[in-house]
């Protein structure tokens, strides 16, 4: 541990910050952690344990930073939150018992499919459309849905309530952008907690990456509120597309299995 410590903590928190940057902004800032830590040296279950501390700091430094300039509303989303955070604690349960073989499968083609929508639709920008799908529904179906899957497997979920605040609750890319982050931090707190009950967090090295994390976010979260849709989408179809890549360079993954590549 102190040698982890000792030799690769300049990498981790610069990993962090970069990460806390993009995700304030898109999303998917695990696709730079995780790996990170894994090439540090922390076991995997561990990796994603202390992946969820460090998280808990970029999307909570997001959340302020967005509810601050009025982008989200805490007093009228603590519910959607608290969705968020029970269906995270769920999935993370089960993620203790069941192989993520499905998720892993379906992934790179679900986020290749959210990062042509957000390509190729037209009218996406920040003006709020109308909802396809009324809130209530919206709060208790798929919010803690989408928090089932972060607790359960995590990659891409701020790419998942994006599209579901996009497409169905009728939010222009900014608005969503603020709400993904509250709701993904409620996630990261529900896995998290499980994690931690579980003892498979690296205190020290989250700690450090978590300070990284919150300054990254801050600055992702302004220049996203500077810039608005014309940064978010296109670097959100980027990072979804990132994603899906480093998911299928796994050598192991069934896909590349499937085909024999």
């Amino acid at each position: 541990m102190e040698d982890i410590l000792s030799t690769a903590t300049l990498i981790l928190v610069v990993a962090a910050f970069l990460a806390g940057f993009i995700d304030a902004i898109a999303g998917g800032g695990g696709l730079i952690t995780v790996p990170a830590l894994l090439l540090a040296g922390v076991p995997p279950v561990e990796s994603l344990g202390t992946n969820k501390l460090q998280s808990l700091f970029g999307s909570a430094s997001a959340t302020i930073a967005y509810s601050k300039k009025g982008h989200v509303d805490l007093k009228k989303q603590w519910r959607w939150a608290v969705y968020s955070f029970v269906g995270a604690c769920a999935g993370a349960l089960l993620a203790t018992v069941m192989p993520g073989i499905v998720l892993a499968t379906l992934l790179p083609v679900l986020l290749i499919l959210i990062a042509l929508y957000f390509a190729f639709k037209p009218d996406l920008n920040d003006v709020d459309r109308a909802e396809r799908m009324r809130p209530a529904l919206f709060g208790v179906l798929l919010v803690p849905l989408i928090g089932f899957y972060d607790g359960l497997f995590g990659p891409g979920t701020g790419s998942f309530f994006m599209l579901a605040f996009v497409a169905l609750a009728g939010f222009g890319v900014l608005k969503a952008t603020a709400h993904t982050k509250l709701l993904n931090f409620a996630s990261n707190l529900g896995g998290f907690v499980v994690f931690a009950l579980m003892g498979v967090v690296y205190w020290k090295i989250g700690l450090l990456m978590g300070v990284a994390q919150f300054t990254g976010a801050r600055v992702g979260a302004g220049l996203a509120m500077k810039n608005g849709a014309k940064l978010i989408r296109p670097l959100l179809v980027l990072v979804c597309i990132a994603l899906a890549v480093r998911l299928l360079m796994d050598a192991d993954h069934p896909i590349r299995t499937l085909i024999g590549y």
